[in-house]
């Protein structure tokens, strides 16, 4: 259960900053389900796979090619998903971090006491 809320979450997040940001676009809420689903997913397979390959430019850059690889992975989503779009890669970065720290705010009420 707290698997579909964190997905619908997700999903809620993906809307709000599509409504804010003008080069990211969801057609609908079920776009947005459904990028959360895929944003979950290349997370959770293509993301490790991406930090080992790029491991000595992160220890370069101390880090910082991470959100690089964050933005990837949203243009990767822009790639599979036909309602979802993102313009370029610094729309990417910009909605990789927003995303990110949304998540956490939403996230933070489902903490149990």
């Amino acid at each position: 259960m707290k698997l579909i809320l964190r997905i619908l979450l997700s999903a809620l997040a993906v809307v709000i900053l599509a409504k804010i940001l003008p080069g990211i676009g969801v057609d609908s809420y079920t776009t947005a389900i459904i990028v959360a689903i895929v944003l979950s997913l290349l997370n959770f397979i293509v993301k490790p796979i991406l930090v080992i390959l790029t491991l000595p430019i992160t220890i370069l850059t101390l880090g910082l090619f991470l959100l690089i690889i964050n933005a990837i992975i949203i243009l990767l989503a822009d790639n599979l998903i036909s309602g979802f779009e993102v313009t370029n890669i610094w729309w990417a970065l910009l909605f990789s971090l927003l995303l990110s720290f949304l998540q956490s705010v939403l996230y933070s009420l489902l903490k149990d006491d």
